[in-house]
């Protein structure tokens, strides 16, 4: 008998669990239906299920807190609130959202009725925009409609208010709180009235921006309005798209999130792969920098914060990051000594006095570099050599690249310092005899970073281009022979000049790819 009801109890608990996702769909003929979910702004298949007699059933246990949409044939679909609960929802092609009815589910008895308001008030709100546009401000219907857009707003953000508060608790409340804007105070004025700050406002609000959103709730990340929140709050609305700025911001934001949450995992991995594949000079930083901190640190249990990275993928992550992060903008690159065509005089680049230093890498066999390296010489014998800008080229020499680069760097009269990875200082080297003698004697004047320059500064691919300010600190690299003109005569106030070389769009993509 206890053995019974052992079995009924377990049952008992095992139904109370199991949530079912059941949905009537009328005008709709037997098929496949889709269950579908979100992670940021992408759509996901979830699971899937035949609809027979319109109606269809899934299996809400396998489902994570968020928004959830059934996707029919013909890209038809529509979207609820899952919350862990019971959902029985009942419809009609084609108007699936007009005709929803609600017949169990405590969260979207509120969600439908409002998703239905806001498509109702924002078509009418459109409407009255596009009539508007057509006056002009001293129109007195231009007033009247401003006045009725305005009425729609106020009786949206009643309605909204109404959720939030009303449902306090429940996910359709987080839902539409994360929609609504930071309400901002009037800007602070003095005795006499005046505005203390003409920033005030823009400041409360990117200060204030996330106050709406429950950051603790990894259920808001299942819905494609925290990605845009996400995206508008790091775009160039609200900061400047410098690295400098972006992480001044993004370390702090994503610190404050729980390290064990599918929030910070969504969070951390869109700012690190949106900045890593920017085209913007200088974000490679954004992205190394959030590698280091959040992929390849250890935390308090001695693992990486990033959870969700596969252990295999870490060697691609983390292997040479030091270095790389010594090759982004803002950065003071690793210092080359290597010798000139003398072949016996070491040359480095820390100890030129110059203004600004341009490091180039170059391979005498390499086609764009035969285009590039001319230009070159051209703009440091009519400009830059006269401005303190010098050249420190970096040739490759070793084997019979060695008499080709002299030959190239004699034949195109090359004035700038040229030096190489000779062919003799290769062979030293390559010294494999005990205790290395010729290598220990080599480092005596060099270093093993100068030695191994291809690996040190990335150069797999001729020619690169980097500029250094006095302090030697990168201000920009992978730029064209063009751009460098463009940028040097800003730098120094002679972008009046003109130019030697206007845009090429070949040389361009050849010199600004990422490796």
């Amino acid at each position: 008998m206890k053995k019974g009801l052992l079995i009924i109890s377990m049952f008992f608990v095992f139904s109370l669990n199991a949530q079912k996702l059941s949905f009537k769909i009328e005008n709709q003929k037997d098929t496949t239906v889709h269950l579908i979910k979100y992670f940021g702004k992408k759509l996901y298949y979830a699971d899937t299920a035949q609809m027979k007699n319109g109606r269809v059933e899934f299996d809400g246990k396998k489902q994570v807190p968020g928004i959830l949409g059934v996707l029919l044939p013909g890209q038809k679909y529509f979207e609820f609130i899952y919350n862990n609960e019971d959902i029985t929802l009942e419809t009609t092609l084609p108007d699936m959202v007009g005709s929803m009815k609600v017949i169990k589910s405590e969260e979207n008895t509120v969600f439908i009725p409002y998703i239905r308001f806001i498509g109702k008030n924002k078509s009418e709100a459109n409407q009255l925009g596009k009539q508007r546009s057509n006056l002009s401000k001293d129109d007195p219907d231009y007033k009247k409609l401003t006045n009725k857009i305005e009425e729609i707003n106020k009786k949206v953000k009643k309605y909204q208010d109404d959720i939030v508060e009303g449902q306090r608790g429940r996910l359709v409340s987080k839902i539409v709180k994360m929609s609504m804007d930071v309400i901002v105070p009037d800007s602070p004025r003095d005795e006499n009235g005046n505005v203390i700050d003409s920033n005030f406002t823009f400041k409360y609000y990117r200060s204030h921006y996330w106050d709406n959103v429950d950051l603790t709730d990894d259920a808001l990340v299942n819905n494609p309005v925290f990605h845009n929140k996400l995206e508008y709050f790091f775009g160039d609305r609200m900061m400047v798209q410098h690295w400098d700025s972006i992480i001044a911001f993004a370390f702090p934001f994503c610190d404050q999130l729980n390290p064990d949450t599918k929030m910070f995992e969504y969070c951390v991995g869109w700012i690190t792969s949106t900045f890593g594949k920017s085209k913007i000079m200088g974000m490679d930083k954004v992205y190394l920098e959030m590698i280091n901190r959040y992929y390849c640190t250890k935390n308090s249990k001695g693992e990486s914060p990033a959870f969700w990275v596969s252990d295999d993928k870490f060697t691609d992550l983390c292997d040479n990051l030091s270095n790389k992060l010594r090759l982004t903008v803002g950065s003071i690159p690793p210092n080359l000594i290597l010798q000139d065509t003398t072949d016996n005089h070491w040359q480095d680049f820390y100890s030129l006095p110059s203004e600004y230093t341009v490091l180039y890498f170059w391979d005498p066999e390499c086609g764009h570099c035969k285009k590039t390296t001319p230009k070159l010489e051209t703009l440091y014998q009519e400009k830059f050599k006269a401005r303190n800008v010098e050249i420190y080229s970096v040739g490759k020499a070793v084997g019979d690249d060695f008499e080709k680069w002299k030959k190239f760097i004699r034949d195109n009269n090359m004035t700038f310092i040229n030096v190489a990875v000779t062919d003799r200082i290769y062979k030293e080297a390559q010294d494999s005899s005990p205790g290395q003698p010729s290598l220990m004697n080599l480092l005596e004047s060099t270093s093993l970073e100068s030695l191994n320059y291809q690996g040190t500064y990335d150069i797999f691919s001729t020619p690169k281009v980097f500029l250094l300010d006095k302090d030697k600190k990168i201000i920009a690299k992978s730029i064209s022979i063009s751009q460098l003109e463009e940028m040097i005569d800003r730098l120094q106030d002679k972008e009046d000049l003109p130019k030697l070389f206007p845009p090429d769009p070949e040389e361009d993509a050849q010199m600004q790819k990422k490796e």
